[in-house]
């Protein structure tokens, strides 16, 4: 379903349904992207049993974070107060969107499998995002800057502690890290403003607890 078409025309109960609709596809769904992952044409590396154990909780730690983004962008634009940061949301979603098919499939191709506690990542982060967006446009689109440059900076991260091999896994997450780049810049254009102490430190101490248990479960 394109979220990004006719959103004008959407009552709040629509746009209720859609995001149900949205929360149960990227939870327990199987999303598809529009475009072709970033592994496409790079030859799968050997690695051993702990290589590969190792590069599976890397891409399931990024599996997580993008069913946190899908929730966060998707709580920022069902309480955004301008139908054209909604628009820019929902947008940045659809992106988004990619991100979570090729972890998905980087995660299958591994042997490995989704964080079992999806459906609680998705709730708190939808929470987070309403929250945002109901200090209004200015700090909802600031949210946006300050998530994607710390999550720039965690994909840097992930690609220096993959195994060595694994350029597939790297390709993806090279893919995505430019993406979000991307994302920090229109959402900073369209206003966004830095947000205050100590809310980027809670957001950074909240990213960690994620990416040490979605590691392991």
């Amino acid at each position: 379903m394109d979220t990004t078409a006719n959103i004008r025309s959407l009552s709040p109960f629509d746009r209720l349904l859609a995001g149900i609709e949205r929360a149960m596809e990227t939870v327990a769904g199987s999303p598809e992207a529009r475009r072709v992952s970033p592994a496409h044409g790079i030859a799968d590396a050997e690695m051993d049993d702990a290589e590969r154990r190792h590069a599976a909780g890397l891409m399931r730690v990024n599996h997580t974070g993008e069913v946190c983004a899908q929730a966060l962008y998707d709580g920022q634009a069902a309480l955004a107060r301008k139908d054209e940061n909604r628009a820019h949301l929902q947008h940045a979603a659809a992106e988004e969107t990619d991100h979570l098919a090729w972890c998905a499939e980087r995660l299958n191709e591994l042997d490995s499998h989704p964080s079992r506690l999806n459906a609680l990542w998705y709730a708190g982060s939808y929470a987070i995002g309403a929250l945002a967006a109901l200090a209004g446009d200015a700090i909802s689109l600031g949210f946006v800057v300050e998530t994607e440059k710390q999550v720039e900076a965690h994909l840097a991260d992930h690609m220096d502690r993959l195994p060595a091999q694994d350029e597939r896994s790297r390709a993806v997450l090279h893919q995505m890290q430019n993406d979000e780049v991307q994302h920090a810049q229109n959402a900073r254009e369209r206003g966004g403003v830095k947000l205050p102490f100590p809310i980027p430190q809670v957001m950074h101490v909240s990213s960690m607890v994620m990416k040490t248990v979605a590691y392991r479960i």
